[in-house]
């Protein structure tokens, strides 16, 4: 196995992220590696066709605004721990966000969360670990939430 000198630690600020991240800070300081955050916000920007309404930039602004300060809190309480790393804000969907950023990165770990849904739950949502474990560049960690 290769030695583990960078993780990633995909975040969607869910109360279960918190728990990633906590799996994520055990990790890095296991191995002394580096730890980086990613949080995917994707916003398809819908249009009413025959009227040509588009969501308001005001809107999307506002949404990456926040989404920014929650991702750096994340940061903040990484580097307060004594981890060193980034923190990375994309807008395409999770798992491309999630692999492409490993890939910059150059993650040897990944670590996420999985919501454990089931039935046609799974089906209609998909699953963003599945996908990631099936295009990531280094091995995955992921960390399982409660079943819903």
């Amino acid at each position: 196995m290769q030695p583990i000198r960078k993780i990633l630690v995909a975040v969607d600020f869910s109360e279960h992220s918190e728990l990633v991240v906590d799996a994520a800070l055990e990790m890095a300081r296991k191995f002394g590696a580096e730890l980086d955050v990613v949080h995917a916000i994707h916003l398809p920007v819908p249009v009413a066709v025959p009227y040509g309404i588009t969501m308001p930039t005001t809107y999307l602004n506002e949404a990456r605004k926040a989404a920014g300060q929650r991702l750096q809190a994340v940061a903040d309480r990484i580097r307060e721990q004594g981890i060193t790393g980034g923190a990375h804000l994309r807008e395409v969907p999770a798992a491309p966000s999630i692999v492409e950023t490993a890939e910059e990165i150059g993650a040897d770990l990944i670590v996420m969360g999985t919501h454990g849904h089931t039935g046609l739950k799974h089906v209609v949502l998909g699953s963003v670990a599945e996908r990631t474990l099936r295009t990531a560049p280094c091995s995955v960690l992921t960390v399982k939430g409660p079943r819903g």
